[in-house]
């Protein structure tokens, strides 16, 4: 199969394209730095030309409502009319667990985004999955004040991005079947202690305080409403094998 993957160098992305490659199947990666800009939609038609199935991991960082509704929508909206021109014959979206129980502002414009696939004339299927392990490191990068690292107190499932892409190249080159089951992490985890244990696994000795953040999304993570149900499809890599295995 020829699969194009949208956001193909992202961190879920990346090794989505590996997956695809790794399946034997034929991976057209679909990315700024290829020459293809999804807001515009320029290239994409080119690009799509004898694609069998897509995948779309692509995303923005913004804290704005209006900006992740005007980027998934207009992204996912012309991915999604380019692959019905092209004769695509099936969409799969990577989306997040939760995005529809917790008022967040970027949970806003994912909404929007499956609800522009929901919309489209191509079948389509819609996997939402638990925060990535990966997801410590970013917020060991990000979550700070002054100089110093915070750990912010929340419950999750997380998953390896790389089982998250296997997942979805298995899901694409099977029949369209519109909301998939949710799929997250083997265990649930407090998320101030992922942070904590990828600062000591990057050498960092700091103190590193473990704090309850306002806001709505993670108000909504301490409560759980970003864990999945009881029939998720779960991975088998937990955080600390993870944090292991990338060390």
């Amino acid at each position: 199969m020829r699969i194009a993957i949208a956001g193909g160098t992202g961190t879920v992305g990346a090794p989505t394209v590996d997956a695809v490659r790794a399946a034997g199947h034929e991976a057209v990666v679909l990315a700024r730095s290829a020459g293809i800009d999804l807001v515009s939609g320029a290239g994409l038609d080119a690009a799509l030309e004898g694609v069998d199935a897509v995948i779309d991991t692509a995303n923005v960082s913004t804290l704005s409502a209006d900006d992740a509704v005007t980027f998934f929508t207009a992204a996912t909206g012309n991915l999604v009319a380019a692959a019905e021109r092209s004769g695509v014959r099936h969409v799969v979206l990577l989306s997040i667990v939760g995005i529809d129980r917790i008022p967040y502002d970027y949970y806003a414009g994912k909404v929007a985004q499956e609800r522009v696939v929901e919309a489209s004339g191509v079948p389509w299927t819609i996997l939402r999955a638990t925060q990535f392990h990966e997801f410590a490191g970013q917020l060991f990068e990000r979550a700070k004040v002054g100089p110093l690292h915070i750990a912010p107190r929340a419950r999750v499932q997380p998953i390896a991005a790389r089982e998250v892409g296997a997942h979805l190249v298995s899901l694409a080159t099977s029949a369209a079947q519109g909301r998939a089951a949710d799929l997250a992490g083997p265990r649930e985890e407090k998320l101030d202690e992922m942070v904590k244990a990828f600062a000591r696994r990057a050498g960092s000795r700091a103190w590193i305080p473990s704090i309850s953040l306002p806001g709505a999304q993670m108000k909504g993570m301490r409560a759980g409403l970003a864990l999945p149900g009881p029939d998720a499809t779960l991975g088998t890599e937990t955080f600390a094998q993870w944090l292991a295995r990338t060390a």
